[in-house]
């Protein structure tokens, strides 16, 4: 069981539109699991047999295409919802970039609460038109831009979605990865993510103070970059 009441992304995850008593009978259905990094919650093409909040960590959406190379098509941060409610199989692997803990439901049960909950559905259909959204600005991310670009877009990406209080750089943020993902999150080599970042913080943008902490000097020349 899950304990809603003491959820650290409660206020902002799909179930925020529950009432206490609905967000009980959901928390009832619940579980918390830890998950270490590399380790994969659901596999491409399989059986879904489960769905889940993200309550800490980052998990990263992988395809397969046919020769067997992989792409990451997504990432996944705190207060997000992974798996495919209403569907049977899932459309991507989702395997965890960093140490993470979700709160996981069996999607059948999942999907009968919902059906009872129409107010969860609007929810869950408003999160799904953001994931799409998401989907359409990483595809030109990752096939139209440039590195300059893409290295721009992913930091002010970054910027946004990761929460305020995990970052211990005062006007800044704190990557949860490290060049190499960033590399290939972004369909680049490590090299070529390194010296765009270097360049970056050369020409004042901005400033690296640690391997994983960045803070954005000047917010309308990256944003100017990305393009």
């Amino acid at each position: 069981m899950s304990d809603c009441a003491s959820c650290a992304v409660r206020c902002r995850a799909i179930c925020a539109s529950l009432a206490a008593d609905e967000a009980a009978e959901l928390g009832r259905m619940g579980r918390r699991q830890r998950v270490k990094a590399g380790h994969t919650l659901l596999w491409e093409g399989d059986e879904a047999p489960t769905v889940a909040n993200v309550l800490s960590g980052v998990l990263k959406l992988v395809v397969a295409t046919a020769d067997g190379r992989e792409q990451i098509v997504g990432l996944v941060f705190p207060s997000d919802f992974i798996g495919r409610p209403f569907g049977k199989q899932s459309p991507y692997r989702v395997t965890a970039m960093t140490d993470a803990e979700v709160c996981i439901f069996n999607r059948q049960q999942f999907d009968d609460f919902a059906g009872r909950h129409p107010h969860l559905q609007q929810k869950l259909l408003h999160r799904t038109l953001d994931e799409l959204d998401r989907a359409r600005h990483w595809m030109m991310l990752l096939g139209r831009k440039s590195a300059p670009e893409k290295v721009a877009s992913f930091l002010l990406d970054m910027e946004e979605r990761l929460p305020a209080d995990a970052s211990e750089t005062p006007g800044g943020f704190e990557l949860p990865f490290g060049r190499q993902q960033i590399a290939d999150i972004l369909g680049l080599t490590i090299e070529t993510t390194c010296r765009q970042l270097t360049r970056m913080r050369s020409d004042g943008l901005v400033d690296l103070p640690s391997r994983r902490a960045v803070r954005i000097n000047d917010r309308a020349r990256v944003a100017a970059m990305a393009g």
